[in-house]
């Protein structure tokens, strides 16, 4: 990553922009003008000295230490990781490869004139942080223990972000951050009470940071949850009938898986084994009869515990059931209860008939 900043120019003091400073008449444009710039610890950056107008004066540049670098182009330290890009009478541009976080700190460029002027370039390394390592899980767990997943990441400048993601949902998590020399050391702790929905899900630790341009470094753990078993059944019909097929699937849920399943009857064996087929967690009756009828248990167990479902078989006879509702009966009974409300309503009506001159006429003295 490299990154160019703003310009200093100097002529006895320091100026953050890119004007130049003020100077005598005539001379304008016979100062150095750089850039700050940032740069990726193990990458390479260049450093540019500029200056408009130059009468042949040499242009020089020198590290923190006021070590001097390149005068002209003449190298005067030896560094196999510094080269000469480019020197002229108007720049000298070098480069410096395989950058480390010494590397950091003001660089002069220096313009030998009367009196000498200078501009300073502030070099910014970034740490790179390392791809992130998850502490705490050991494999499996326990259904109902209490763990905490911590997250580590070294050597980021500035110090790294960590963010924790369940199975690409970010959760936060609390984050710790010390230094070590010029670097930072990022830590990141969740806890976790684990439970069986918590089997096979992700847990993810990702690391942001601006040296990491395109892309990010993250790691990724799976939990392993092991639990105790419940059981389900399912029927392949709703309502049992005689001569019908039938088949109950004993599903159980566990880790580790609890295999095989054992089936009872009335809590004793199975009858009849000829008609009805175990296979595995499946129990077929091939033509139901109602001396099938019972309580039909499913049993699982693995090293945590064992639980069981139960179906009530109720083998009905299709001969028995209610057949379709007799239109002509319901209708004959809606007729006799029209007619009753009918001579209900006559009767009423003669007798009001008969007694209204009485129910108006006022009482005689």
């Amino acid at each position: 990553m490299l990154k160019v900043e703003h310009s200093i120019c100097c002529c006895g003091c320091a100026c953050l922009s890119h004007t130049f400073c003020p100077s005598l008449p005539g001379a304008q444009g016979q100062f150095p003008i750089v850039q700050n710039m940032t740069v990726t610890e193990g990458g390479i950056v260049n450093l540019t000295c500029r200056v408009e107008h130059n009468d042949n004066t040499s242009l020089q540049w020198s590290n923190p230490a006021q070590q001097t670098l390149f005068f002209g182009d003449k190298k005067a330290l030896r560094d196999n990781r510094i080269e000469l890009v480019r020197a002229t009478s108007q720049e000298l541009t070098i480069s410096i490869s395989e950058v480390t976080l010494a590397d950091e700190g003001m660089y002069t460029c220096s313009l030998f004139t009367m009196p000498v002027k200078t501009a300073k370039a502030f070099l910014t390394v970034l740490g790179m942080p390392k791809k992130p390592e998850i502490n705490g899980l050991t494999k499996p767990v326990m259904e109902g223990d209490q763990i905490t997943l911590t997250c580590v990441t070294s050597g980021s400048k500035p110090a790294a972000d960590v963010r924790w993601f369940k199975n690409e949902k970010e959760v936060k998590g609390a984050k710790e951050v010390n230094a070590s020399g010029k670097t930072f050391t990022v830590k990141s702790s969740l806890q976790l009470q684990v439970n069986r929905h918590d089997d096979g899900v992700a847990y993810t630790c990702r690391v942001d940071h601006m040296a990491l341009t395109a892309t990010h470094e993250e790691t990724t753990q799976v939990l392993e949850v092991h639990y105790a078993p419940y059981v389900e059944i399912k029927h392949s019909i709703p309502a049992p009938l005689e001569g019908q097929y039938l088949k109950l699937e004993c599903v159980p849920h566990g880790n580790p898986s609890p295999d095989p399943v054992l089936w009872t009857k009335d809590g004793g064996e199975l009858p009849d084994l000829d008609r009805v087929i175990v296979e595995g967690r499946e129990l077929t009756f091939m033509a139901l009869n109602k001396t099938d009828n019972g309580t039909y248990r499913c049993e699982a167990t693995n090293h945590l515990g064992t639980s069981h479902a139960e179906y009530k078989l109720v083998v009905k006879d299709p001969n028995a059931l209610p057949g379709p509702p007799d239109h002509a009966l319901i209708g004959g009974i809606v007729a006799v209860v029209v007619f009753a409300t009918l001579c209900l309503i006559i009767v009423l009506g003669r007798y009001l008939a008969r007694h209204k001159v009485s129910l108006f006429l006022p009482e005689s003295t």
